[in-house]
């Protein structure tokens, strides 16, 4: 059985997508989701479909406790899904080329520190883009500078304000997440 381990700060609905697309599977399985903020819905989301959560803050991610927590359930691929710290350089080490994260833009443009969320939707406005998209990468000691895995683009000319602009990326991301995910597993 291949296992997942999800990293996840907000709402969770990527994180609901995958536990879901992997709720029947005979060969993956979500084995838990890690999240730092006590009331982000994700963990509800996860503890609702059955998967184990496990929270933690910053301390326990730099001083080796959430590594060993990861090390405990040897998930074959970690998968950023909304989770906005940095990823400790201890935890990629450990697992080279097996964290992937997804990003609300189509990188090289609009990554960085500070580039998430909303921040990147209004930036693709304010500078007069007529297509963002997805871009799921590896996860490396530099934000949004791992290699690339898949990418999607979508229309923006027709949007107006940055939630509408985040509402075709979210679904970008809930089509082809799961499917991304499930065929690095494959391989």
């Amino acid at each position: 059985m291949r296992k997942i381990v999800i990293f996840a700060s907000g709402s969770g609905s990527n994180a609901e997508k995958i536990i879901l697309h992997f709720k029947n599977s005979d060969s993956v399985v979500v084995s838990a989701v890690f999240s730092n903020k006590p009331d982000a819905k994700v963990l509800e989301k996860a503890e609702n479909l059955g998967v184990s959560t496990v929270l933690f803050d910053r301390n326990s991610l730099s001083d080796g406790t959430v590594l060993t927590k990861i090390n405990a359930i040897q998930p074959d691929l970690i998968v950023l899904a909304g989770f906005l710290w940095k990823f400790p350089e201890s935890i990629i080490e450990h697992y080279p080329g097996k964290i992937i994260n997804i990003h609300p833009a189509l990188l090289p443009k609009y990554g960085g520190k500070g580039m998430y969320g909303m921040n990147v939707h209004r930036a693709i406005l304010e500078n007069g883009e007529e297509k963002t998209g997805i871009t799921i990468h590896y996860v490396n000691e530099h934000y949004d500078e791992g290699g690339i895995v898949f990418q999607a683009e979508v229309s923006v000319v027709d949007c107006t304000t940055p939630e509408a602009v985040a509402a075709k990326v979210q679904e970008l991301e809930h089509e082809h997440f799961p499917k991304v995910i499930e065929n690095l597993l494959r391989k």
